[in-house]
């Protein structure tokens, strides 16, 4: 149950660093001069990143020797 708890954490997190990070773009101009498909893949590469990196940062699972 803990480790749900800190999956959806982590999700909860990165998700609020992507809408921050859209936001402040969008009020620096700098979305205004792309295109939705670009804006929309960089998203889809962020989401991504987000999740590879999660999965890489846990700690190896050893099976136990009964």
């Amino acid at each position: 149950m803990r480790n749900v708890r800190i999956v959806r954490i982590y999700l909860l997190g990165y998700t609020l660093l992507i809408i921050g990070a859209l936001l402040t773009l969008w009020q620096g101009g700098v979305l205004s001069h792309l295109s939705t498909v670009w804006v929309l893949a960089a998203l889809v590469v962020a989401i991504g990143l987000g999740i590879m990196l999660f999965l890489t940062a846990g700690k190896p699972v050893l099976p136990r020797e009964d």
